[in-house]
């Protein structure tokens, strides 16, 4: 059983505790937390979800995360969840975005991090990812515009891809 920080839409604790599968009360709000990942070389890591996944079986996915679990800040949560998917280790991260999606009653906290990490030293977590793969700025930027990418992924980082330049 997995549990989270209940949330108000600006971000307050409430002090409640809400269940993963279990319905959330109006108003109330959970934090997941993404990272995109470039290499110092400045190439991406696009991880591949697995088929197991009931959304987006085999999808491409440029970023690691999930959901902050309960008492985990989102700094902790996001370095947790980028172990947990890939197996890097990294303590900086650089937040460029905050989104609330209503439909999911969830406060995104979206993040850059630069690694200098062993390129085929990334591992896969069971159930989560099947495949990886390390892409170049331009492979990157064409699958960013291809249309490929899970939906809401890179509408949340827009910002930052604006700034790149990476969005035709």
């Amino acid at each position: 059983m997995e549990l989270w920080d209940a949330y108000t839409r600006n971000g307050v604790k409430t002090g409640g505790v809400l269940i993963r599968g279990q319905r959330m009360w109006p108003g109330i709000y959970h934090l997941v937390c993404e990272v995109l990942v470039r290499h110092v070389d400045g190439s991406y890591l696009c991880m591949i979800r697995s088929r197991e996944k009931p959304n987006y079986p085999l999808y491409p996915e440029c970023t690691a995360g999930g959901s902050a679990l309960l008492g985990e800040s989102p700094l902790n949560c996001i370095r947790r969840e980028l172990r947990e998917e890939t197996g890097i280790e990294c303590d900086e991260f650089l937040e460029v975005n905050r989104t609330i999606r209503e439909c999911y009653a969830t406060i995104f906290h979206s993040y850059i991090c630069t690694v200098d990490w062993p390129k085929d030293a990334i591992t896969m977590q069971e159930g989560e990812t099947e495949g990886y793969q390390w892409l170049s700025e331009e492979e990157f930027i064409g699958l960013l515009n291809s249309g490929r990418m899970i939906p809401g992924q890179p509408e949340r980082m827009r910002e930052y891809y604006e700034k790149m330049g990476y969005l035709r």
